[in-house]
């Protein structure tokens, strides 16, 4: 990870096994620094993936396991150019385009038809294979979580 910039990594450790997300905050400033800052509450600890469309994406972040709750702060949109592919990390909202929380998802392959209309903030840059195991349904029966969620320069 030498060439790694652990200040814009994060480290999901998932029942499935770790994934490395690369933070892009040069595409979503505000949303990346939110992320971090709930990551270093712990925020994300033992959230489940409560809502995971096969071929589509694996949502979680929300505190209730529901997909209604989030932090309680929501954020700007912070649309922009790149596109939905497999291991894009994006934010969850409801209708509002300022409605973003805490929820995110990880696309399982191409969802070009949310391109421009939710916030990509990231990409899986290692584990993919792990998100891949991540158990399906709406909602999900038993589901995966996120046992902890770390910023990689805070990693011991």
């Amino acid at each position: 990870m030498a060439d790694t910039d652990l200040e814009n990594t994060l480290i999901l450790e998932t029942t499935q096994g770790n994934v490395t997300i690369a933070l892009r905050p040069d595409l979503a400033p505000k949303h990346c620094a939110r992320i971090k800052e709930l990551a270093r509450k712990k925020f994300y600890d033992g959230i489940v993936f409560h809502r995971v469309i096969d071929g589509f994406m694996a949502q979680t972040g929300c505190p209730e396991g529901l997909g209604t709750g989030g932090s309680g702060q929501n954020l700007a949109a912070e649309f922009n150019d790149e596109p939905h592919v497999r291991g894009t990390t994006s934010m969850a909202r409801a209708a509002s385009p300022d409605s973003a929380d805490s929820q995110f998802f990880i696309c399982f392959g191409d969802s070009s038809f949310l391109n421009g209309e939710y916030t990509v903030w990231g990409k899986v840059v290692d584990g993919m294979e792990h998100v891949d195991k991540i158990k399906r349904g709406e909602p999900v029966i038993d589901p995966d979580k996120i046992v902890s969620m770390r910023v990689a320069a805070d990693a011991e």
